[in-house]
């Protein structure tokens, strides 16, 4: 049995230790960042959107998950096709130097656009269902009746990192002034994109 601070401060490294990682949904908060192009908004998504995964693990749903392969697979096509065609978009901007500059006015382009680019990034990631549902919820249960409060300081880990993304990417800017950290940075979000949507098929297509 563990005290609730103790489990607080464990989710909060635990769920620290999955999302701080090179991914699309961090790629695409940076660039959103960047740009100051409904910065809140898309933070508010990421972050609700792991709390409620994070609550979905600890609730037991990731046994349902776990015992339906096919949701997973269904959900691991969708979202290869989707970053498969985010990845092209941004390998086109890649080869447009002057389409963006960190000058951009603030809030532009489509908040509808955004917020459902968020969404999708996302819920269509299957390895989100896997480690935040399925290995969080695992180890949040091994706290027993603590386990929630697991939940809370793995959900206030998100908070903090997608924050601390989103609105500390401002301080970037001054890099991002010049139209070739624009091309790198697209080439380098094409790169993960592709290369997150290969590995999502590629263990569909390979013998078991």
């Amino acid at each position: 049995m563990t005290s609730p601070l103790l489990a607080v401060l464990a989710g909060l490294g635990f769920g620290l230790s999955l999302i701080v990682a090179i991914g699309a949904q961090n790629a695409y908060v940076l660039r959103q960042g960047l740009l100051r192009s409904h910065v809140g908004a898309v933070v508010a998504i990421c972050a609700a959107s792991d709390a409620l995964l994070i609550a979905a693990g600890v609730a037991g749903i990731g046994v349902i998950v776990e015992q339906f392969p096919l949701v997973l697979v269904i959900v691991r096509l969708a979202g290869a096709v989707f970053l498969a065609f985010y990845g092209v978009l941004a390998a086109r901007r890649a080869l447009r130097p002057a389409a963006l500059t960190a000058d951009a006015r603030p809030g532009s382009g489509s908040l509808w656009a955004a917020m459902l680019t968020c969404l999708a990034l996302t819920w269509l990631n299957p390895h989100v269902y896997l480690d935040t549902v399925l290995l969080l919820g695992s180890v949040a249960n091994t706290h027993g009746d603590d386990r929630w409060w697991f939940a809370l300081g793995a959900a206030a880990g998100s908070i903090l990192w997608f924050s601390a993304l989103g609105y500390g990417a401002r301080l970037l800017r001054p890099v991002f002034a010049r139209p070739l950290a624009w091309r790198i940075l697209d080439a380098a979000i094409a790169l993960v994109m592709l290369t997150l949507a290969v590995s999502l098929v590629l263990p569909l297509l390979l013998p078991s």
